[in-house]
């Protein structure tokens, strides 16, 4: 049983791959609406896989049937086997959602922050037993994209490294294992790329579209950085960036063109335009 803590983007990714693998998973969130949306998604979801043929029509009944909501936490983290945590990037609201639900917990239950920048070690430290959190970055979509960074900082139990491993693979995705060290392996990679991205934009050396064609194209990204930065969302970006900068140096610094979008509210594909506008999934150039 996995509880998910947070039922946004990618708190509703992880509970619906979860269920979809065999696992019950309880989704917690204290907001009912939230909860709501999630539910109606993972329904969405499931029902195109079914469209696509990716996936049986029983087995997304059966998924659904595996689900259940809570909007407390301690209710929802009591006799689980494993807790994700999926709010905000946030280090201390990340370290009272996984204190409260240690307390409730048994003892041996997988804990892990699905932090994509911030310190695993930071976030443990105000847990009773710091051993048994690690970090399970997935990415969105998660029902879609394959991989998931089991990140470990220096007290972390072998065992809980493995089972973070373990369950990365029951839910169909391919694991990697990373030092808990800034950026991680992939946000600090595809921060750089993006923020270059930016910065030819800044610097009119090619369009947004042409910057990501030539990613696309000339190096097989599936999506361009900008149109990625759009998905991801310009405020987790610069959020992301200036915690870099702060641990690893000036290479992270943030665009102007950045921090004016987000200052003026594009913030990318959820508030309808960033680096393109955006009428749901479709997006157009500025």
């Amino acid at each position: 049983t996995i509880c998910v803590v947070g039922a946004g983007t990618m708190g509703h990714g992880i509970a619906a791959v979860g269920a979809l693998a065999g696992h019950r998973v309880v989704l917690c969130d204290r907001d009912s609406d939230i909860l709501d949306a999630a539910f109606k998604k993972i329904t969405a979801n499931y029902a195109k896989g079914v469209k696509l043929g990716k996936v049986a029509e029983e087995a997304t009944a059966a998924a659904l049937a595996r689900l259940d909501r809570a909007k407390d936490l301690e209710v929802a983290a009591r006799g689980v086997d494993c807790v994700v945590e999926a709010v905000p990037e946030s280090i201390e609201l990340k370290q009272m959602i996984l204190s409260t639900a240690e307390k409730v917990a048994a003892a041996y239950v997988l804990l892990a922050t699905n932090t994509s920048s911030l310190s695993v070690a930071a976030i443990a430290s105000v847990l009773r037993h710091p051993s048994r959190l690690i970090g399970m970055h997935f990415f969105n979509p998660v029902h879609i994209m394959k991989l998931v960074e089991i990140v470990h900082h220096s007290g972390s139990d072998p065992s809980t490294i493995d089972e973070g491993r373990q369950l990365a693979i029951e839910m169909g995705k391919t694991p990697i294992v990373v030092r808990d060290s800034p950026g991680f392996a992939s946000s600090r990679l595809g921060l750089v790329i993006g923020l270059e991205a930016m910065r030819m934009l800044e610097e009119n050396v090619a369009s947004a579209a042409d910057i990501d064609t030539a990613m696309r194209l000339g190096y097989g990204h599936p999506m361009g950085p900008l149109e990625l930065t759009d998905l991801v969302g310009l405020d987790v970006r610069l959020a992301i960036a200036d915690y870099l900068v702060d641990e690893i140096g000036p290479a992270f610094s943030a665009p102007k063109i950045l921090r004016d979008r987000v200052a003026s509210g594009h913030l990318g594909r959820k508030s309808g335009a960033g680096f393109f506008r955006w009428n749901g999934k479709e997006k157009t150039t500025f």
